[in-house]
């Protein structure tokens, strides 16, 4: 197949792509590669995927739409991964225009090409962060998210709602994956094992908020992309069983669906940052502090819906997930110094 994966020099979209070349298929990478965080390290995620020879690049904003309506047209893709967005929860605080421009009109981008180009599958990344203030654990499909804390993750919901519309209208399979805590080797440097490894490495302290009390589902990232692709394979359908009466968020009469994909075992920070501990053989400084505003105090994912559709299983334990952040972190900066 010829797929679509925007962007495929972050984090997730990196490891996804690498998986989909790895089984042979073509890829196109897309990616603005703004400077959200270091340029370099999106650039060296691209120079290993450029080592396949089924791999191509387009340097595209998705807020372009011209340049986006193009590259449909162009490649008629089979299917597509839709993994580009403005991440981070508390930067969408201070710059909101961005989230809506790419998280919303970017994605409007997509799912247009999606649409107008025959797509088989559009499967697109949403947020735990949709849960907002539900409190019920573990967090379900079924439940309702419909009061995010952030405008990211409104801005994801809304993500969820547009392909609804889409699905219903032009019958386009469409499938969101609720992302719960990814981790993992190549790594994004605002998230808290990247600052926790680079500042306890330096002496400094580390800024922990809820002064560590709330838990997450940490969730190594290659079983997460074990999902993506999975999901990828399992083209939506409409839920023959769905009732308006009563509807189920999670599935539709449309083809569409929504997934959790977490690792279904939550962990305290503090353990988190124990195991970290023991990796680097350090103790990190401690800076205490009160939850943020937007921040939830747990996340627990039901995985019960993913696992019975395409047989997603994690198998990561956490000490062996950061363990292995660890090793990439070491090498990765070890070289550049070099």
């Amino acid at each position: 197949m010829k797929l679509l994966v925007t962007g495929a020099a972050g984090f997730i979209g990196f490891h996804t792509s690498r998986m989909l070349l790895e089984r042979g298929e073509e890829v196109v990478g897309l990616d603005n590669l703004n400077a959200y965080y270091d340029p370099a390290l999106k650039m060296a995620r691209l120079g290993i995927l450029r080592h396949y020879p089924n791999f191509r690049f387009e340097k595209i904003d998705l807020a372009d739409r011209d340049a986006m309506r193009q590259v449909f047209e162009r490649e008629q893709f089979h299917r597509v991964v839709h993994l580009a967005a403005q991440a981070g929860v508390r930067y969408s605080k201070e710059n909101p225009h961005i989230y809506v421009e790419s998280n919303v009109t970017g994605f409007l981008h997509v799912i247009e090409g999606c649409r107008k180009n025959g797509v088989e599958h559009l499967v697109y990344a949403s947020t735990s962060s949709v849960y907002g203030a539900n409190t019920h654990m573990p967090f379900a499909e079924s439940q309702n998210a419909d009061h995010p804390l952030t405008l990211y993750a409104a801005t994801k919901k809304a993500n969820e709602l547009m392909a609804h519309s889409y699905s219903s209208l032009y019958r386009l399979p469409t499938t969101g994956l609720r992302f719960f805590t990814v981790y993992g080797p190549w790594g994004r440097p605002d998230m808290a094992l990247f600052l926790f490894t680079k500042n306890i490495l330096a002496g400094l302290p580390i800024d922990v908020f809820n002064y560590g009390k709330h838990q997450r589902d940490f969730t190594y990232v290659d079983d997460i992309v074990r999902g993506v692709v999975g999901a990828l394979d399992h083209v939506a359908m409409p839920d023959q069983n769905w009732n308006s009466d009563a509807p189920n968020p999670s599935t539709s009469q449309a083809p569409y669906r929504i997934y959790n994909i977490g690792n279904q075992q939550p962990v305290a920070l503090t353990r988190y940052i124990e195991i970290l501990e023991q990796c680097l053989g350090r103790k990190a400084i401690q800076n205490l502090l009160p939850m943020q505003s937007g921040d939830v105090p747990n996340t627990w994912a039901d995985g019960e819906l993913l696992s019975r559709d395409v047989g997603y299983r994690p198998c990561t334990d956490l000490a062996v997930g950061v363990h292995r952040f660890v090793e990439w972190h070491q090498e990765y900066y070890q070289q550049r110094a070099a």
